[in-house]
């Protein structure tokens, strides 16, 4: 199966407005709260591609309450870590035109019984995992390093990683050399100190990022789609034109989609092409909405990938 680790969970409060403009008021026309979370959304995805995925997570106080009713009701196994501070709760605001704001609580400090209790859990699910993906942020308090341990063990027992994270915990955990990371433009720049801009400082920037240690790197683009650089070399993925209505989530779809895809045996560039597929079909919904695989297909079917250089 493919796990997902998220230790620093969410309830997602999802808000739809007629429009977001400054200095003048807009006017709600839906809210949902979903639980969230890069890994729980990343699982979201794999069980709708019809994968086999457990999702492992904290939850904490009333917030994780309501995260684990939410979870119940996705159709994919999941266990949580019990933890004593309150799980976080995000705002995320999309209006008609597809402009939006996603605004994160940082989360709560945990304490070294309760990252022994993650890492056992971790442990003890590796041996029925081919991937794991290591997803999203870390509380304050928990070490940068923490996910360099998570990575080691997974690479012991045979276990492929993915890691989808940002700041001193993407610095520290490169070095533990994971199967494949996948920054967006944003996460990139802030690793590397620099600014990327064009095409040229996108491919340096992937060649950077792969020396310092990580197997394969996808940069994500956003609506340029990605590149990629795998064991068959270096890959671009240009995806049709489509009206994003809230690109929040297109990332865990990437990752997901792409973990799927090669979880089935698709060459690199070919997962790199279902995941810019799905990163797509995701943009195209409106909310936090995750893409069915039918989405996804029919955006695959649009995206080029070809070589770099």
């Amino acid at each position: 199966m493919i796990l997902t680790l998220t230790i620093n969970p969410a309830i997602d409060r999802i808000v739809s407005v007629d429009k977001l403009v400054f200095e003048d008021r807009a006017y709600i026309l839906d809210q949902t709260e979903v639980a969230g979370g890069r890994g729980v959304n990343a699982s979201v995805v794999l069980h709708a591609f019809g994968g086999k995925t457990l999702a492992l997570l904290t939850s904490g106080g009333a917030a994780g309450e309501r995260m684990e009713k939410s979870l119940a009701g996705m159709g994919f196994p999941f266990e949580v870590v019990r933890v004593r501070p309150e799980s976080r709760t995000n705002l995320t605001i999309s209006d008609k035109q597809g402009l939006t704001v996603k605004l994160n609580e940082v989360g709560h400090a945990l304490g070294e019984p309760e990252l022994k209790q993650i890492r056992q859990l971790v442990e003890a699910r590796l041996a029925k995992a081919r991937w794991l993906m290591i997803c999203g942020s870390i509380q304050p308090g928990v070490p940068a390093s923490f996910y360099c341990e998570i990575i080691e063990m997974a690479k012991a027992r045979g276990v492929k990683t993915l890691l989808d994270t940002d700041g001193e915990a993407l610095a520290h955990a490169v070095e533990a050399k994971p199967t494949v990371i996948t920054p967006n433009q944003h996460e990139a720049e802030r690793l590397l100190g620099r600014a990327l801009l064009t095409r040229s400082q996108f491919l340096e920037a992937v060649d950077r990022l792969q020396a310092m240690g990580p197997e394969s790197v996808i940069l994500s683009l956003g609506s340029r789609g990605a590149i990629g650089s795998g064991p068959d070399g270096v890959f671009e993925a240009l995806p049709p034109r489509v009206d994003a209505l809230c690109p929040i989530g297109a990332g865990d779809s990437l990752a997901a989609a792409f973990v799927w895809a090669m979880d089935k045996k698709k060459a690199f560039y070919e997962a790199l092409r279902w995941g810019v597929a799905a990163g797509t079909a995701s943009a195209a919904l409106p909310g936090m909405s995750f893409p069915t695989v039918e989405q996804t297909r029919a955006i695959y079917k649009q995206v080029e990938v070809r070589p770099a250089r």
